[in-house]
């Protein structure tokens, strides 16, 4: 974990070789000159004197302040986004005569998804044919007043009121032809009873409830939803203690059973303002871009938000050493010269960790072999 015990444990056998051969040399007599110690401690500070072998053990690196988001992890599950879903309803009621899709099919925006005979759709264009043929009852009628007018043979108001007449039948013929267009009814040539209902965008059909044969008896209905998975949502499930610290535009990264070794990046995107009244927990939703369709819905996933913080103090997890009941660091206060400092912690940082409280940035600490100096 932080402190490396087991890693540096040969270190430690290799401060013992260097007391033995101390003692050795030491037992010379005049054999060889005394061998300097592996370090001193005088008034709490430790030297590491010259020709020591400790100092070719030990790394000292200078305290590192840094500004890093802090990454949570939550619970998630892919969705379809509701503002590039489609639900398809049948603009009339009818008998579905044909269904040319299937569910999973991919569509494009205008193609053909089912043909339905409706007598509703007939009625919009029998509506269309009277409409039509009153115009041009009305238009010949408001012609000939014209022309018995201008031959002085008509009073004024015969003239008015046909052209009322025509007035009301260009309305009526107008309406007629908005409504047989609104629910999917064609003009002219190409005009045919069957009711053709083409997709509205372009996606997945990701649900069907209707099949050839069926009667459509209920036009606020859907017969099937088009969802566009080009980009999904994830949602979080955030707690309540945690939602405070998170914003739109945070980063997020999301990595799913499906594809275990496959780290996804997202965005948030919304952060709903009402908690889930049940289990106290806010719905984060990030955007994730999806164009090989990977994602789908209903996967589980975690998500890791990186949450903004301020500029801290950062030391390795190998500069932290056990001592008693605290964990310390030694600082170099002069030139091979330390002295152990208690430190408070925050939290581990991708191979750092996060110091509250005892060193500050500048400070240079020894980062590796510090349990040899441990006692």
């Amino acid at each position: 974990m932080l402190y490396q015990m087991n890693k540096q444990g040969w270190r430690l056998a290799a401060a013992m070789a260097v007391a033995l051969s101390l003692a050795a040399c030491s037992r010379g007599g005049n054999e060889a000159a005394e061998a300097p110690p592996a370090f001193t401690v005088e008034h709490d500070q430790i030297k590491v004197p010259d020709g020591s072998p400790l100092r070719k053990e030990l790394i000292v690196q200078p305290v590192e302040m840094r500004q890093v988001p802090h990454a949570i992890v939550f619970p998630a599950n892919v969705e379809a986004d509701p503002t590039r879903t489609a639900n398809v309803l049948p603009p009339l009621t009818g008998k579905v005569m044909e269904l040319k899709v299937g569910l999973g099919d991919h569509v494009t925006r205008g193609q053909l998804l089912a043909v339905i005979d409706s007598g509703d759709l007939a009625q919009a264009y029998a509506d269309v044919d009277k409409a039509r043929d009153a115009l041009d009852l009305a238009k010949k009628t408001l012609d000939r007043a014209r022309g018995v007018k201008a031959a002085g043979g008509n009073a004024t108001k015969d003239l008015e009121s046909a052209q009322s007449g025509y007035n009301q039948a260009l309305a009526e013929f107008n309406r007629a032809q908005t409504r047989l267009t609104a629910v999917g009814g064609m003009q002219g040539s190409a005009a045919q009873r069957p009711m053709q209902v083409a997709a509205p965008t372009s996606g997945y059909i990701t649900a069907l409830s209707v099949s050839p044969g069926m009667y459509v008896n209920d036009a606020t209905a859907a017969m099937m939803t088009i969802s566009n998975l080009d980009s999904v949502w994830i949602t979080a499930n955030v707690p309540e203690s945690d939602v405070g610290q998170i914003a739109k535009g945070d980063k997020v990264n999301a990595v799913l059973s499906a594809y275990p070794n496959e780290v996804f990046h997202g965005t948030v995107s919304f952060v709903n303002p009402l908690l889930q009244s049940d289990t106290r927990r806010d719905l984060v939703r990030a955007v994730f871009a999806n164009a090989d369709a990977k994602l789908k819905p209903n996967m589980y996933a975690n998500v890791s938000i990186d949450i903004p913080q301020p500029a801290e103090i950062f030391v390795p997890e190998s500069a932290l050493l056990m001592n008693n009941d605290n964990t310390s660091v030694f600082v170099e206060v002069a030139p091979w010269t330390f002295e152990r400092r208690t430190v408070d912690l925050s939290y581990d940082e991708t191979g750092d960790t996060r110091v509250l409280k005892g060193v500050k940035a500048g400070d240079r600490v020894i980062v590796r072999g510090g349990v040899l100096l441990n006692d």
